[in-house]
């Protein structure tokens, strides 16, 4: 009886023993399930990500022709360039001229023009002696030491020059800026002196009273003035009538009735274009419609440039 006892109270022990391990076993496999759950989420779990903005743009850059103008400064002495924007215009013997346009202003014409700049005053003594180091009297001296000046100033324009060497001095600037300036073509520096598309239909540039905006046989007491003294025209540019006259870059010839763009003049000749007018003519020189024309190579004490970029 007692070693019957004594076998059952083995098994009971063996059977707690038992019980008590699959316990543990439970809890542990319990442990492990949860360990490694929270380890994969950990894992797979992205980071918070910044929301996208857009960049900003970058500022365009101006191009030459977004500027209203420009100003050059050549050993010392500045000069302004003045804006034209493009446009269509009738160049000519237009309906203000009336009975005073001749026969070379005929017929009127359409002309259209791309955007371009002209200088606000005439090429000043001050300034072609920056380029080309001579001065008014050295190239008076060059035609005729006996021959009057008419007009001696930094600020007073340039005369006595050809439109050859116009093209030298030219050559020169373009040298000392690296830009490309050149002589106006007849029609540019007729949309200009008509004050461009700010127009206002004026016979001469910038007035119909000549005496407000020009030096001329009239007013100038036989030479000629510092630039600037005169009221501008539309575009702000000062003497486009009077003063001295402006060489231009074409060759002198016929009118055609048919419309152009940006046109160049006559393919050759023996003279070139010369506008503007001056202030030893008279008002019906000074007209912005009016035509001169002149041999390459002469000089006179009337005639000077403008620049065109």
């Amino acid at each position: 009886m007692e070693n019957r006892m004594r076998h059952y109270i083995t098994l009971l022990v063996c059977l707690l023993a038992l019980t008590v391990a699959q316990a543990q076993d439970v809890i542990i496999r319990r442990n492990t399930t949860t360990t490694t759950t929270t380890t994969s989420t950990t894992t797979v779990s992205k980071p918070k990500q910044k929301p996208k903005t857009n960049p900003k743009p970058k500022p365009r850059k101006q191009s030459p022709t977004d500027v209203p103008e420009q100003t050059f400064t050549v050993n010392g002495v500045s000069f302004k360039m003045i804006r034209v924007d493009g446009g269509t215009f009738t160049m000519g013997a237009t309906s203000e001229q009336g009975s005073d346009a001749g026969g070379s202003e005929k017929p009127a014409h359409q002309v259209t023009l791309s955007t371009y700049y002209i200088c606000e005053t005439e090429v000043t003594q001050d300034l072609w002696q920056a380029v080309m180091g001579s001065t008014v009297a050295q190239q008076r001296d060059k035609t005729n030491k006996e021959w009057p000046l008419r007009g001696v100033g930094g600020n007073y324009p340039m005369y006595y020059i050809s439109w050859e060497e116009c093209q030298t001095f030219i050559r020169r600037l373009n040298a000392l800026t690296g830009k490309n300036f050149r002589l106006p073509t007849e029609a540019e520096w007729e949309f200009a002196a008509r004050g461009g598309n700010k127009t206002q239909g004026y016979k001469y540039s910038g007035s119909n009273s000549l005496g407000n905006v020009a030096w001329y046989t009239d007013n100038s007491g036989n030479e000629t003035h510092p630039v600037k003294q005169k009221s501008p025209n539309e575009l702000g540019l000062y003497d486009m009538s009077g003063n001295v006259g402006e060489w231009c870059q074409d060759w002198f010839g016929s009118y055609s009735s048919s419309s152009q763009t940006n046109p160049t003049g006559a393919s050759s000749g023996s003279y070139r274009v010369s506008r503007g007018g001056c202030w030893f003519f008279n008002a019906w020189s000074c007209r912005v419609s009016d035509r001169s024309y002149i041999t390459p190579g002469y000089r006179s004490y009337y005639h000077g440039l403008r620049l065109v970029l």
